[in-house]
């Protein structure tokens, strides 16, 4: 019986190395696999999968239009496939995931979604909620915070190396614009320097009345 699986973290805790992985394990025994890619995340070139350790894969690229009961049917109807694995799977829209929910459990074809499940202000992204609520395992793949705990977390830097509290949602970038942190020493960047900008406008506003 297959499963949709989402596996999640914070940032350079080895998502895309197990996704590259796991495509390996499933070719290795002459299986079928196909890998997704967010078409936002070109860092390493359109329709790619890469690893910092010097792991890639190409694959195809998804953007919110795009379909995966069709392309996956399309697929099937050419070869037989045994895995669909999905990187950068906090993207997927909520539409997107009830349509892999209908590759597991109508086309009978496990899913395996790795991605981050939340963003530089601690809240889910799109996908990752509908993927929390609805895959049928989900796995936490763990790093570690400056200080030694796990980090769950992640934090935005600006130009200055300073703690982001506003902005857009999506931001691509790497180690230059992120980092990855403990609840604590992200509230202590994220959330206490935005309550203390709340503060400072307050009073900023009381004075000038």
């Amino acid at each position: 019986m297959a499963q949709l699986y989402f596996y999640y973290s914070a940032m350079n805790a080895g998502k895309s190395t197990s996704l590259l992985q796991s495509a390996h394990n499933y070719q290795e025994r002459g299986m079928q696999v196909v890998i997704y890619t967010a078409s936002l995340d070109n860092r390493y070139g359109i329709g790619k999968v890469s690893s910092r350790i010097g792991l890639s894969m190409d694959a195809h690229i998804f953007n919110p239009d795009f379909n995966f009961i069709n392309h996956i049917n399309q697929l099937k109807s050419q070869n037989k496939l045994n895995c669909v694995l999905i990187d950068e799977a906090q993207f997927l829209t909520k539409q997107q995931v009830r349509q892999l929910t209908t590759v597991v459990d109508e086309l009978d074809i496990p899913v395996l979604a790795f991605g981050l499940r939340t963003d530089f202000l601690g809240e889910t992204f799109q996908g990752s909620h509908a993927l929390l609520a609805w895959a049928d395992k989900l796995i936490e793949l763990k790093t570690i915070c400056h200080c030694g705990r796990k980090a769950n977390f992640v934090v935005r830097l600006d130009e200055n190396g300073q703690a982001v509290t506003a902005g857009s949602q999506v931001q691509i970038g790497g180690n230059e614009s992120y980092v990855s942190m403990c609840r604590a020493h992200f509230k202590q960047h994220v959330w206490q320097q935005e309550s203390e900008a709340c503060l400072t406008a307050a009073k900023a506003s009381k004075e000038r009345v």
